[in-house]
This record gives structure tokens, sequence and C-alpha cells, in this order.
């Protein structure tokens, strides 16, 4: 029962997290215009994430530009967006094993430790598509450092981090712990010795022969 209910939970926290992810995917922003220097009053706050960029005047209007040419973003964002997409496709696909393999799921329930093993390639699936989102999150933030303390950046173009990230670590964090719940559910199968069924055949042999005949021949 309590094996059940490591399962359902790590399977509900994957799901919550796969969806952070594909949120913060969507989002445009991963970093933020960062208002440093003299001049801290400023009318636009300039946003870009993954797919496109957006400029927020004081006045309420959002104006977004999705990237035009692929080839023309820089090798880092086009190896997050890929490592992000990897992930999400991997999650979805482990959420999908690990459901066939959990005990309050109807598919496959006359074998129980193959359930149980189904939801371990399950969670292992999404241990995997957890680790490529993290890489990607953190690999973007590492560049989004190193151009914020770089000397040559000028300062009207520094950026920070945007609250898109932060809800794609979160997600993968939540992706990670699920699948390792989902990983570590899986029972071990016990060892059945073949000697007690040898003793039960004999027996069973024993008794389809009946008791040993008496003569009724009398002896003098």
């Amino acid at each position: 029962m309590a094996n059940s209910g490591i399962q359902l939970l790590g399977f509900v926290m994957s799901l919550i997290g796969v969806v952070g992810l594909i949120i913060g995917t969507i989002l445009p922003q991963w970093k933020m215009s960062a208002y440093i220097g003299d001049n801290i009053i400023t009318a636009v706050a300039m946003y870009q994430g993954l797919w496109m960029s957006c400029a927020f005047q004081s006045t309420g209007q959002l104006q977004c530009k999705i990237y035009d040419s692929i080839l023309q973003l820089d090798s880092a964002l086009q190896a997050t967006r890929a490592l992000m997409i990897v992930g999400i496709v991997v999650s979805i696909a482990g959420l999908a094993v690990a459901c066939l393999g959990m005990k309050c799921t109807t598919c496959g329930a006359g074998d129980r430790i193959r359930k149980a093993r189904i939801a371990m390639v399950g969670g292992i699936i999404l241990l995997v598509g957890g680790l490529c989102t993290i890489v990607a999150c953190s690999w973007f933030a590492h560049n989004v450092i190193r151009a914020f303390y770089n000397p040559y950046t000028p300062i009207n173009t520094k950026f920070e981090f945007g609250a898109a990230i932060f809800i794609a670590w979160g997600g993968s964090l939540l992706d990670v712990l699920g699948g390792a719940m989902l990983a570590a559910s899986c029972p071990r199968g016990k060892h059945v010795t073949k000697y007690p069924s040898a003793v039960a055949a004999v027996a069973a042999a024993a008794a389809r022969s009946g008791p040993p005949s008496v003569s009724n021949k009398e002896y003098v």
C-alpha cells in the first residue's frame, strides 16, 4: 500500500514538473534587462526567451517579436532549445510508461512484479528527461551570469534572470524527484525455494496411492 502511494506521489510530482517545463519553455522571460547604472528610470523593459524577445512599455503595452532565423541565433541558445525539447518529450514518454506500470492502473495487473519493473523504467526515463532540462537551464543561466559580469558588455545590454527560468528549474526538480520515487518503488522479487514444491508433490503422490493393502490371508 505504501509502495502504491509512493508511485502515485512520484507520478503527480513528475506531471506537475512537465507542465512547469512546458510553461517555462514557452514564456519569453528567460532573461530580463537589468536596471543598473545611473539611469534607473526607464520606460521599456526588455525580455528575451528561447523563441522570442519582448519589450514591455510603461503604458502597459507588450510587443513581442519571434526570432526570424534559427541559424542567426547563438549556439548556446540553440543547444538550450534542443535540450528543453528533448527533456520534455522524454519526460512525457516516461509518464506514459510509468502510468502502465503503476499499481493503481489495471493494465497488466496479473503480473505485479512486471508492472513494478515497468514503473521503475518509467521513473528512469523521467530522471533522464529531468536531467536534460536541468542542464539546459543551468547552461543558460551560466551564460547570463558570464555576460553580466563581463566588463566589455554595455550597461544597457546587461540581463538578469527572468521568471521563466525559475519555473523551468522548478519543473526540472519536480520531474527528477518524481522519477526517483518511481524508480525506487520497484520491490525486489522474492526467492522461492523449490524444495517445498517437491515435498508437496511426493505427499500428493503418496495420497493418491492410498494406504498399503493388508492381506486377508490367515497364516496358521
